[in-house]
């Protein structure tokens, strides 16, 4: 079931929902992709067409934000619950446990990927990790071959917006994984090398506020997100 939040179909399901899915996935014929957008990506969506069509194409569309599950909210379609992109990519690593799937992990800085690998097997030490690479390449096609050549099953993307996106996008009928997802920063946070907020505040909803309290350099990136809400205001009133 969709819900329509300023032209981005979200898929409106619970975190079990979602890792559900994720599941299901990893059984089917296809590449499948999710990506996960926040506020501050959905208002980029509204103004960009193509953007906004990379995101509907997705398979799975998740909530990953307070700020969607208020606009949803205050346009009187509510959504279940925020569905945060780190929480359900650590939520899957029991699955692939059991399928015995094989994870990739493509993103941030030279390091980074390797460091999460090695917090996740700390947890979860029958995890298959087949792969890691940073995000600073330039020629695709060779991060395309060495995925395949790792007979991975999982592709976690870590590029940040929108890269990440168009990258699936562009590359699913080329990559012979299961299931990709768009991720931004949670090989940081899995690795530990970006805190995230307490855990007070993220039941609070303030998680935002931590970054931009630790990241004083995001505010101008941060102020799509009133521009969100303002726009979602608009419409409420409009009653489009």
């Amino acid at each position: 079931m969709k819900t329509d939040v300023l032209g981005v179909q979200y898929d409106n399901i619970t975190m079990e929902e979602a890792v559900a899915a994720g599941r299901s996935f990893l059984t089917g014929a296809k590449t499948a992709y999710c990506v996960t957008p926040n506020a501050e990506m959905a208002y980029e969506a509204l103004h960009d067409e193509d953007f906004r069509n990379v995101l509907n194409s997705a398979d799975l569309v998740l909530p990953d934000g307070a700020g969607v599950v208020l606009g949803a909210k205050i346009l009187k379609t509510p959504l279940k619950q925020k569905v945060a992109g780190i929480e359900f990519a650590q939520n899957l690593l029991p699955v692939y446990e059991e399928l015995g799937s094989r994870l990739y992990l493509l993103g941030s800085r030279p390091g980074v990927a390797e460091l999460a690998a090695q917090k996740m097997r700390e947890k979860h030490p029958n995890l298959l990790i087949c792969g890691t690479a940073d995000g600073y390449f330039q020629d695709e096609d060779e991060v395309i071959r060495k995925v395949n050549e790792a007979a991975a099953d999982v592709l976690y993307v870590c590029l940040g917006s929108p890269k990440q996106e168009y990258f699936m996008f562009r590359h699913a009928d080329e990559l012979n994984v299961k299931l990709m997802a768009g991720l931004g920063g949670t090989l940081d946070g899995i690795a530990g090398t970006v805190k995230r907020a307490p855990k007070w505040m993220i039941k609070l909803q303030l998680e935002w506020l931590y970054r931009l309290i630790k990241e004083p350099r995001r505010l101008g990136r941060m102020m799509r997100l009133p521009k969100f809400v303002f726009a979602v205001l608009r419409k409420r009133m409009k009653g489009e």
